[in-house]
Formats: C-alpha cells, sequence, structure tokens
C-alpha cells in the first residue's frame, strides 16, 4: 500500500465518528478515559517481524474543535496510546527550551481517539512502508539492550517495535504496555504467531503504565506528547527502573515532513528534555538516527 492509498484510507475512515478516550495520535477533542485495570499477561509470541505503521501525511488546517475525527485530523504513524491526557492549549514553551510555568507540563493539542479496530490499524500502522523512515533495527540497536533485558514498549500501539524487541531480548521481558484492550489482545496473538513466548501485555492507566520493577529500558515512541502530566508519569516510571535503567523517547520534530502529526501537536526536544530534568532525569545522550524523529536517552542523575 503507498503512501497515497494510506491517505485515501485514513481519510475515509476517519471521517466517522469515533469514541474518545485513551491515549492515540490525532488532532483536536475531548478526553474520556475510564477506569483500566491492569493485566499483566504472558503471550506466546507471535508474527514475523513485518515492521509496520503507515506512511502518511498530516493536513496542516486546524483540528476540530470537537472530539470526533474527521475532516482536517491526523491520526499519527506509530505508536499511540499509552497514558495521556487531552489538552486543547497549544505548545507553549518559555526561553530555550523551558517550560513555561516553572517545572510544569507543556501541552499540546492531542485528540484521545479510540484505537477498537486492531486490524484496520494494523494494516495502516503496519504498513511496511514505515520501515524506511522508522528505521525500527537500527533504533533498537541504539537502546544498550542486553540478551536478558527487561525492555518496556509504552504507547505499543499494534506492536510496531515488539518483535525487534523480543528478538533483541531473547532471555528477557519485552512488556507491550497500552491502553486499548484488543490492541493488546492483537499484540498477544501477533507474538503467539511469530512465537515470541518473551512478551508479555499490560493494561494501562492513563496516569499509570503499570510497570513492574527493575525495568531496563523503557521506549516511548511518538507517544510522548500525548501523555498528560507527564513530570509526574515520568517520576513514576524512575521509581520503576533498574540500576542504570533508560528512557528513551522517540518523537517527530518540527517542520514539514511527509509524516507525522502537525507542527502544534509536537513537542520541541528541547521542551522535552526540560520536562525531563524537572522529573528527575539527565540527558544521558542524543541519538541522530531518523530522518524525521529525534532519539533522546535519559536515565537517573550520575547514571548516564
Amino acid at each position: 500500500m503507498d503512501a497515497r492509498a494510506v491517505n485515501r484510507l485514513l481519510h475515509s475512515t476517519l471521517a466517522a465518528p469515533v469514541l474518545v478516550l485513551g491515549l492515540a495520535a490525532g488532532c483536536a477533542g475531548q478526553s474520556q478515559s475510564a477506569p483500566a485495570t491492569a493485566q499483566a499477561t504472558s503471550t506466546a509470541e507471535s508474527s514475523p517481524a513485518r515492521a509496520h505503521h503507515a506512511e502518511r501525511h498530516c493536513p496542516t488546517s486546524p483540528p476540530p474543535e470537537h472530539g470526533h475525527p474527521g475532516e482536517g485530523e491526523c491520526v499519527e504513524p506509530g505508536h499511540h496510546h499509552a497514558s495521556r491526557e487531552h489538552h486543547h492549549a497549544p505548545p507553549e514553551e518559555h526561553g530555550h527550551g523551558h517550560v513555561q510555568g516553572h517545572g510544569h507540563d507543556t501541552t499540546a493539542p492531542t485528540v484521545d481517539h479510540r484505537f477498537e479496530d486492531p486490524e484496520h490499524w494494523a494494516k495502516v500502522f503496519d504498513d511496511p512502508a514505515r520501515d524506511a523512515w522508522q528505521k525500527p533495527q537500527t533504533l533498537v540497536g541504539v537502546l544498550g539492550l542486553s540478551p536478558d533485558s527487561r525492555v518496556a514498549d509504552i504507547g505499543t500501539g499494534t506492536g510496531y517495535f515488539v518483535p525487534h524487541l523480543a528478538r533483541a531480548v531473547p532471555k528477557g521481558t519485552v512488556l507491550a504496555i497500552d491502553l486499548e484492550p484488543k490492541l493488546l489482545e492483537h499484540v498477544k496473538q501477533r507474538a503467539a504467531k511469530a512465537k515470541l513466548a518473551n512478551v508479555q501485555t499490560i493494561l494501562a492507566e492513563k496516569d499509570d503504565p503499570k510497570l513492574p520493577k527493575d525495568v531496563n529500558v523503557v521506549l516511548v515512541v511518538d507517544t510522548y506528547h500525548h501523555i498528560g502530566k507527564r513530570q509526574d508519569y515520568f517520576r513514576a516510571v524512575q521509581s520503576k527502573l533498574a540500576q542504570g535503567g533508560r528512557v528513551v523517547i522517540v518523537d517527530f520534530r518540527k517542520g514539514k515532513l511527509p509524516v507525522g502529526p502537525p507542527d502544534p501537536h509536537k513537542l520541541a526536544p528541547d521542551t522535552v528534555t526540560a520536562e525531563m530534568k524537572n522529573a528527575g532525569y539527565e540527558l544521558c545522550r542524543e541519538h541522530d538516527i531518523l530522518p524525521h524523529q529525534y532519539v533522546l536517552s535519559f536515565g537517573r542523575p550520575g547514571q548516564c
């Protein structure tokens, strides 16, 4: 499926009403979130590592004011859910990457779409065209994983990175985390089909990814800007990191790109770094490996 076909599919699909909830990529709307009980389910692993996700163009016109996606809205390729709240205000930065409000989160106009049709979204988000710019093997290669690492994929969506992560930690564990039960069921089936026995799915809450203790790497791809109260969220994440653990945030750069959300939905890397510093992290390294996204690796101070 080429980019134009995916674009047509997105616009025709998103014209229908979609329930607003947890976290997914998109544009303005109102969030509702039902309490989610955490379920950590071991899975026998799934389908071949066909790196997926659709390349598509997000419109630059302002999103509608209400929470039903339609014309003028977009859904980002890549990770979607994990934990976030919706904000109507545009991003506000103050000075050189400092967050306005003395340590408060910068807000971004994101929408809490509900992704209840895994088969449909797998065709969109798992399009092999995504591999060319997402470079999943290259990204996984800079995470510093050991064969026995415990790695969490917050906002796993349809599990784009799961096969790559699972094969990088054959003696470890991949924690596929999302707010959407149906997407997690899709990930479980995918893992089982690929015979990846080291994958667990975890049903998160919007303010709690339900991480176990001693996680070595937390991967957050195209999801950070959807999380509400990010500093509180990542303070809690830090409490679950193993000694020397990392949080690796991957998100879209600002500017005109062939994929990703419109600029008002993006957060600059300086803003992310300022927020994570306020949450108690140190920037360990920035990897310049992807054409459209920045890759920031954070750890506890003194543990980089």
